[in-house]
Parts: C-alpha cells; sequence; structure tokens
C-alpha cells in the first residue's frame, strides 16, 4: 500500500510527526512525506521516509505566498501520477487538515485520515478526535493509530532520526554544552546579553561551550560565543548539526527546531521555553528536559511571533546561573 504522510509547518513540527512516520512505514511501502520548505531537511533525517515531495502550502508558515491556481493544479499533477493508497495529515492542534483534504480529494487518493475540530464533510474517511494534554508527537501518533497505523513492535514512539556523522572535527575532543541562541520567531528567543551570560558561567564552571546557528545567524553566534566558546554558526546542516547535539552533554535551546533535533539523538536539554504555545505540546519530547521560563507571563497562549510584553520577561528573567544549574543537575541525573 503506497502512503503519503503530510506535515506542511517548519523544521521541529516535520521532527515531531517522526514516530507516527514511523507508524505508517510499518504497514505501507513505499511512504512520501508531503511537506513545506521549512521542514524539508527535517523529513530527510527521518527513518521510514522513501521520498519527499516539498510544497509551499498558502495556508502555513510566516509568510505563505499568494493562491496560484497553476502552483495547486501543479500539486495535485505530481499527486495523481504517485497514486496514492492512503494519506496521513498532520496537523498542529490549532490547525485545521481540511484544505489539504480536499486538495488530496482532488488529487484521486481514496482513504484519508487527519485529527479535526471541524466537520470534515466528505473529506476525510478517517475523523480523529484529539485527546486533551497530548504533546504534539504522541497526538501524531494517535491519528496513524486511529487509521491503523501502529508502531512496529520495540518501537518506543520517541523521536527519532539517521544516524549523524562524525563531528568531532568541528567539536575538538573531550566534552562539551551546546548553546543554541536563536529561534525563529523572537518570542521565543533568549536575549543575547543572557546567552553571553550563561557562556561565560558555564566555562568558569569548567564546561567548553560549543555555539550553534544557522547561517543567518552567525553575527548572533559570534557576539556568544566572544573569545570563550567554539563558534559553529553557519558551519552545520542538518546532519551535521546532528551530530553535533548528539555528543552534547547538554544542549541549550529555546522552543526551536535544534531542541527537537536534540531529543531526536537522545540529548537532554535545558528549554528556554516562552509560553507563547503551551509546554505541554512542544516541550522537547522523550528525553530529560528542564523548562525555565514564566509559563504564566502575560503572552501565554498568544502564539505570538514578537513579544507582545515589554521587555519580554517571560525568557529575560532567567539569569545565566538559572542555566547553568539546570545543566549541572542534568548532567548529574545522566551520569548517575
Amino acid at each position: 500500500m503506497k502512503a503519503l504522510v503530510v506535515r506542511l509547518d517548519s523544521f521541529g513540527d516535520v521532527l515531531l510527526a517522526g514516530p507516527a512516520v514511523r507508524a505508517v512505514a510499518a504497514h505501507c511501502s513505499p511512504v512520501t512525506l508531503l511537506c513545506g520548505p521549512r521542514g524539508a531537511d527535517a523529513a530527510r533525517l527521518l527513518p521510514g521516509v522513501d521520498e519527499v515531495l516539498v510544497w509551499e502550502a498558502p495556508w502555513e508558515g510566516f509568510d505563505p505566498p499568494a493562491v496560484s491556481a497553476a502552483d495547486i493544479d501543479g500539486l495535485l499533477r505530481r499527486l495523481r501520477a504517485a497514486a496514492f493508497d492512503t494519506a496521513l495529515i498532520l496537523t498542529s492542534f490549532h490547525q485545521s487538515p481540511l484544505p489539504t483534504a480536499l486538495l488530496l480529494r482532488l488529487a484521486g487518493v481514496a482513504h484519508i485520515g487527519a485529527d479535526s475540530a471541524d466537520h470534515p464533510g466528505r473529506l476525510l474517511d478517517v475523523r480523529h478526535r484529539r485527546r486533551e494534554g497530548r504533546h504534539e508527537a504522541e497526538a501524531a501518533l494517535d491519528t496513524a493509530a486511529a487509521m491503523g497505523f501502529l508502531p512496529p513492535p520495540g518501537d518506543d514512539g520517541r523521536l527519532r532520526v539517521l544516524p549523524p556523522p562524525d563531528t568531532s572535527g568541528l567539536t575538538g575532543h573531550g566534552p562539551y554544552v551546546v548553546l543554541h541562541p536563536g529561534a525563529t520567531a523572537p518570542a521565543r528567543a533568549w536575549g543575547p546579553h543572557r546567552c553571553e551570560e550563561a557562556v561565560a558561567l558555564l566555562a568558569d564552571a569548567g564546561h567548553r561551550v560549543v555555539v550553534t546557528g544557522g547561517p543567518d545567524e552567525t553575527a548572533l553566534t559570534r557576539r556568544v560565543s566572544g573569545d570563550l566558546a567554539v563558534d559553529l554558526g553557519g558551519r552545520t546542516g542538518p546532519r551535521t548539526l546532528a551530530g553535533v547535539l548528539r555528543i552534547a552533554d547538554v544542549v541549550v535551546s529555546a522552543n526551536t527546531g535544534p531542541a527537537h533535533l536534540a531529543a531526536a539523538v537522545g540529548t537532554p536539554v535545558v528549554s528556554l521555553f516562552a509560553p507563547v504555545v503551551p509546554a505541554d505540546r512542544w516541550a522537547p519530547y522523550g528525553v530529560p528536559t528542564i523548562l525555565l521560563g514564566d509559563q504564566w507571563a502575560p503572552c501565554a497562549d498568544t502564539r505570538a511571533l514578537v513579544c507582545p510584553v515589554p521587555g519580554h520577561p517571560c525568557l529575560d528573567e532567567v539569569t545565566g546561573q538559572d542555566v547553568v544549574r539546570a545543566v549541572h543537575k542534568l548532567m548529574q541525573e545522566r551520569h548517575s
């Protein structure tokens, strides 16, 4: 049975779909993952994915494209040519799967399932209702199970990626802590001055620190690293970053893709978590995690991209010493 899994959001969202993708792959072959441009790199890291289709939906992302009949016709042609037997649509708790389901129905997919709060009419064959309090990774697995795609025996349901490469040539030898200072949404980022403080205090405590960031974050990583840390800003692709995170003792990160990538390689996370989205749905999944940040701040559940509260108190009141204490606690738990 030829299957399509759809997850149209960002890098971290696609990683969280990984356990559900493996469940589908235990019952179907081949499995294609349809994702947006921001999630494509994560899709290529997931076990169980045979092919990745990339399409930018006009209802997803921070700056979605205009609706284009030609673009949608092109997608429909690709989907019809693939002749999928079944499709699982995965969305976040606040999103509707129905626009995607309509396109899949028009493309001739006969059996479609999704988690939907809205009445689906004839668009869904399996309409799952999300259980309260479920993490996004668990909710995706629940939806797969509702379609009959149960995880294979021995699969623990945690996040997972394909084996990453050896990155000791980048990080140097010996233990280290990773600090990832950036975030896609400014509302989720810890202040650069706080990141600098944490690097200095971690170095004072005897830790080697590796600072990571994307190609557009090199100024930030250079500032945060100073003369005290290894600056890998702009020097790691997704697979290489997975290797860097896998060997770290602890990863310190905001609620952004690398925090979920750390969880996927089994590394504990100090999560600087702005409450603009709920931590019970979006915190790093399946690894020891310490959550820092005021989860009852006025910005809670706003899904704001830019902090609506002057001074960004939910995160900037977290100090470098708070991070050092959390790192030490996770390291003690890991080695006990």
